[in-house]
């Protein structure tokens, strides 16, 4: 039974439109003319049976049907890349290992071990991608992760690295007295978006108990 796919054509042409919202600057980024676009997705839109752009004039706009497929065309495209990439730089009797991980970790501890994993394991590429927040893992396109202990890795096979250390940082102006506690109290207290139960955490190891609840505290981008 022959696969209902769109051709790769249809779909660059649709990824580009989606993201400039514009067909001419779809066909400059892709070095086709204007028509070419607009034929490109009129045979997407009758393949799917659906329209994926409200059309006013020369004005296009994606409908809420065209969103979302742009939202798993971008998705798949970038995987395919990226799966491209892989298989261009492997050996032919190689494999590869495509982790997830958090970008300070990357940098600070992973990469540098790298050329020591390269050495003794030559036939296999790692390929790193950094993901700040927890996702689920089956169906990523990822191997493995490196990441905070999360419900998302519920059912995963999970090994224990490093503990996490934390500790409170202000400027030095802000120290006006010793009741450390209560001038974390008066202050805004900044956490990552990613462990937003850090504070919380610290005042458990701390063996203090809070006047305000670590919730007061303000979330970074």
């Amino acid at each position: 039974m022959r696969r209902k796919i769109p051709s790769s054509a249809a779909l660059l042409a649709f990824e580009a439109a989606a993201r400039h919202g514009n067909f001419a600057r779809a066909a400059a980024e892709l070095a086709l003319t204007e028509g070419a676009i607009s034929r490109q997705i009129a045979r997407l839109e009758a393949l799917l049976d659906n329209k994926l752009f409200d059309r006013t004039g020369s004005r296009v706009r994606l409908n809420p049907a065209g969103a979302r497929y742009a939202r798993q065309v971008r998705e798949i495209l970038a995987r395919l890349e990226r799966d491209t990439h892989d298989v261009s730089g492997m050996p032919v009797d190689g494999r590869s290992l495509e982790i997830a991980v958090l970008p300070t970790f990357a940098s600070r501890w992973l990469i540098p071990r790298l050329g020591r994993f390269a050495a003794q394991h030559p036939h296999i590429v790692v390929n790193i991608a950094a993901r700040s927040d927890p996702f689920i893992l089956p169906g990523s396109g990822f191997d493995a992760a490196i990441h905070f202990e999360h419900p998302a890795w519920t059912g995963m096979e999970v090994t224990f690295l490093f503990a996490e250390y934390l500790l409170p940082i202000c400027h030095a102006a802000l120290l006006t007295d010793d009741d450390l506690p209560g001038l974390l109290n008066r202050l805004t207290r900044i956490h990552r978006r990613q462990n937003p139960d850090a504070w919380l955490h610290y005042a458990a190891s701390a063996v203090w108990r809070w006047i305000t609840p670590p919730g007061a505290a303000l979330r970074s981008a």
